[in-house]
């Protein structure tokens, strides 16, 4: 089985654990979250754009083209949450006057974040095809982003009044919608001036992500020096990897 396949596969199971902890145990997701952000923000700095820099040196306006797709995958993302209404924080509370605004979007929202679950699949295939070294590190990073979006898709099906059965379904999507990603990502060809591109509009849904959805969540009713310091170690913990299997 292609590599990259398999630690989707290993991801997929983070994604259900991540949705199964939501429901059972609520009390030291904040850490986990912290640790979460930090990871993936220490994967961007410290790995993905060196990588995607040094792939494509083309301007656009006297800017880097990289630089360009990084803004336009942050804000696409940002935007298309602000169409679909897809997002709150977990722990946030709501008012009567949210309750049909929450119920539509929901089951929209959980289904919105198997699209970019795809894309972190697509990312990890195509991590792979540069180099190992790179493969590993966005899946570690992936790992912990998998776990964060199992906790995610639950608690918005559960605030929205749908939580039923047929919702592990939907969170099983969500889990193998990453497997799917990296089959693809394994098979296509692009020029390593276009996969920077890609990686670098992959990393401003990774900032937007980190910043915009997990840290305010992790802190949302834990606003502790702990969750602080769990997202330092994630940085330095990615800072560490990064460095180790670069080597």
């Amino acid at each position: 089985m292609n590599i990259a396949i398999a630690l989707a596969a290993l991801t997929a199971l983070a994604t259900t654990a991540g949705g199964i902890l939501a429901i059972r145990v609520r009390d030291r997701l904040h850490l986990i979250l912290g640790l979460s952000a930090g990871l993936l923000l220490g994967l961007v700095a410290f790995d993905l754009l060196p990588e995607i820099f040094e792939m494509n040196t083309s301007t656009l306006g006297s800017v880097p083209v990289v630089s360009i797709a990084l803004v336009t995958g942050f804000l696409a993302l940002h935007f298309a949450e602000q169409i679909f209404g897809s997002h709150e924080p977990v722990h946030s509370d709501y008012g009567h006057e949210h309750k049909h605004s929450v119920n539509v979007a929901g089951t929209l929202g959980a289904l919105a974040m198997a699209g970019h679950v795809f894309l972190d699949g697509l990312a990890l295939g195509l991590a792979f095809k540069i180099s190992d070294a790179l493969g590993y590190t966005v899946f570690v990073a992936i790992l912990a982003h998998a776990f964060s979006d199992g906790l995610n898709t639950v608690s918005l099906l559960i605030k929205s009044g749908h939580w039923s059965n047929s919702s592990y379904l939907i969170l099983g999507v969500d889990a193998l919608m990453r497997i799917g990603g990296a089959a693809l990502g394994s098979f296509i060809s692009f020029t390593d001036q276009s996969m920077a591109i890609y990686l670098a509009a992959f990393s401003g849904f990774v900032i937007y992500l980190a910043t915009s959805h997990i840290l305010p969540e992790a802190h949302a009713r834990h606003p502790s020096r702990l969750t602080m310091l769990a997202t330092i170690f994630g940085v330095i913990a990615m800072w560490l990897i990064v460095g180790n299997i670069g080597e």
